[in-house]
């Protein structure tokens, strides 16, 4: 849709687009400018040590980067806006989310105007301004940057600083996933990388700068990161001192520090599902199982000549059992599915062909589609074996439990899966960043807060490996979800959308780039003299609040 064919949205659509109608009313102290906090706010006093199953390496938040890099952004940058529990947006480095109802947004989606706070500073007591805003959106589609979306901030046109506090765009054509993507986008400062020749490499990697609740203070690579309060903040809180992100690979491990008490908060990967029964009993600890977007899946490196063949796909799905690995492993706690949508969410498709563990239609897909048997026992067909790596976190011991279910099922299909398991720093960096692997056991959330899009997960020129710029890991080239991702962007009435993002589930399903296995329900665990953290399916990653947390 283009300037030359507007639609005239109504408010309600609008207000829909950005997910924010009633979002003005959320202002409760977590969300107050600090100037207007309660006048009791105590200075920030106490440590916790937060632990985290992998290894933060990414450190400037608009380049490629997974999960667990956001636990610490979410100390150390803002964004302009971001979603709560109930996927309501509230305003952080904005003074109020843009509406059509306060003039933020044209009624046809097209033009776009952010009011920001004033008197915010850097870590280094430098203004933030717009021009840090502008800088930011742009270097997302800068084709020397090698940035972690283009989604969304390439139909941005005309980005204009009015003043140190507005700044406006217009739209090339409408795109309604906007809200979720800035509400995703952290600021990071112009200075920084003024006059440095390789925007990718700087020494901002290693000493970043934000707005956020927490300062950079040090990194001990291959152990934690130490950060401390920033005074200065925005906004109320933040509330410790000292905030210590701790990485420990192995789950047991986690668990057993949490026990001790040589652990206060237990973030991503959280208790395994096997230490529920025994972690609820815990003295002096508050545990709760909540649900997430994060889906668990067999996911396929399509580049690779073995999953070329649509029925070598459908039979290794038929061959994992999925019941199994979720009741066995699992102990139930997870909701098996067969999509990456949220199972929370509206525009969840509950239709989609369900899963069946069966070895003998598994078999028969592949004796009818001509791999066949070799002396060795493994198939083949034309040249090309079915035989690959399969990789995760090494020390995540469920997926490696699992990794051993599935291991023995595909050999009963003649096909060979040899696990090749990594630290998780060189597990998600490049090897799945750059999609050189060919399998994987991962978890995903595909969603930007609360809205429905993922082009950046599942757009055809979302690839790296292809020569995008993206998270389309699995290289999944699909010119029917490619036209769906365009037609769900450019609605902005829910119900329609609906319709295009369940289509798209199915034909996913149909496709299967990765082999769906179930929605995360994870078990959270802190101290009970810890308060704030609150799980919120709309966010990657439990610091979304952290400026919130305290000690008694």
């Amino acid at each position: 849709m283009t300037q030359d064919h507007k639609t005239t949205f109504t408010r309600r659509q609008s207000l829909m687009m950005m997910g924010a109608a009633g979002s003005l009313g959320l202002m409760g102290p977590s969300l107050l400018r600090k100037d207007a906090a309660l006048a009791a706010n105590a200075s920030p006093e106490g440590q916790l040590v937060l632990a985290f199953s992998q290894e933060p390496t990414v450190f400037n938040p608009l380049m490629p980067h997974i999960e667990v890099d956001e636990g610490v952004y979410y100390a150390i940058f803002d964004t302009l806006f971001d979603f709560d529990p109930e996927g309501q947006l509230f305003p952080i480095l904005a003074a109020e989310v843009p509406t059509v109802a306060n003039g933020g947004i044209s009624e046809d989606g097209l033009s776009w105007k952010v009011k920001l706070k004033d008197g915010v500073t850097w870590h280094d007591g430098t203004p933030f301004t717009a021009e840090d805003v502008k800088f930011s959106l742009e270097l997302t589609v800068n084709p020397d940057f090698r940035s972690f979306r283009s989604t969304g901030y390439k139909f941005m046109r005309d980005i204009t600083v009015v003043s140190p506090t507005e700044i406006t765009w217009t739209m090339s054509e409408p795109f309604a996933p906007l809200a979720g993507v800035l509400a995703s986008t952290y600021m990071i400062p112009k200075a920084a990388f003024d006059g440095q020749a390789d925007l990718n490499n700087t020494p901002f990697m290693n000493s970043p700068i934000g707005t956020g609740p927490y300062k950079w203070k040090t990194r001990m690579a291959g152990d934690h990161i130490e950060l401390e309060a920033n005074a200065d903040y925005h906004m109320d809180g933040p509330h410790l001192k000292s905030l210590i992100i701790k990485y420990v690979p192995d789950l047991n491990v986690m668990y057993t520090q949490f026990k001790s008490g040589d652990i206060d908060v237990v973030g991503l990967q959280y208790i395994s599902p096997d230490h529920l029964a025994e972690a609820e009993k815990l003295p002096g600890k508050v545990v709760k199982v909540a649900g997430t977007a994060t889906f668990e899946s067999f996911g396929l490196n399509m580049q690779r000549p073995q999953f070329q063949d649509l029925a070598v796909r459908q039979a290794l799905y038929a061959a994992i059992d999925k019941s199994s690995i979720i009741d066995a492993l699992y102990y139930g706690v997870p909701t098996p599915t067969e999509t990456y949508m949220p199972q929370q969410s509206f525009y969840y498709n509950p239709d989609l062909p369900k899963h069946e563990f069966n070895i003998e239609a598994a078999n028969k897909l592949l004796d009818d589609a001509g791999w066949e048997k070799g002396a060795d026992g493994i198939r083949a067909k034309d040249g090309v074996k079915l035989s690959f790596t399969n990789s995760t976190t090494a020390g995540n011991h469920l997926r490696e439990q699992a990794q051993q279910f599935i291991q023995q099922t595909f050999k009963e299909i003649g096909v060979d899966m040899q696990i090749k398991n990594l630290p998780p720093a060189v597990m998600w960096g490049d090897y799945w960043m750059n999609s050189e692997f060919d399998t994987v056991v991962v978890g995903l959330n595909c969603l930007a807060g609360a809205d429905p899009d993922t082009s950046d997960y599942f757009m055809s020129t979302m690839s790296p490996a292809l020569g995008g710029s993206g998270q389309n890991t699995f290289a999944y080239q699909s010119e029917k979800v490619d036209e769906l991702l365009k037609a769900g962007a450019k609605s902005f009435v829910p119900e329609d959308r609906k319709k295009i993002y369940q289509e798209q589930q199915a034909v996913m399903r149909h496709d299967l780039p990765f082999l769906p296995m179930f929605q995360y329900a994870v078990v959270k665990g802190w101290k009970e003299d810890v308060a704030g953290p609150t799980p919120n399916v709309n966010n990657r990653i439990d610091t979304w609040n952290v400026r919130d947390w305290s000690r008694a």
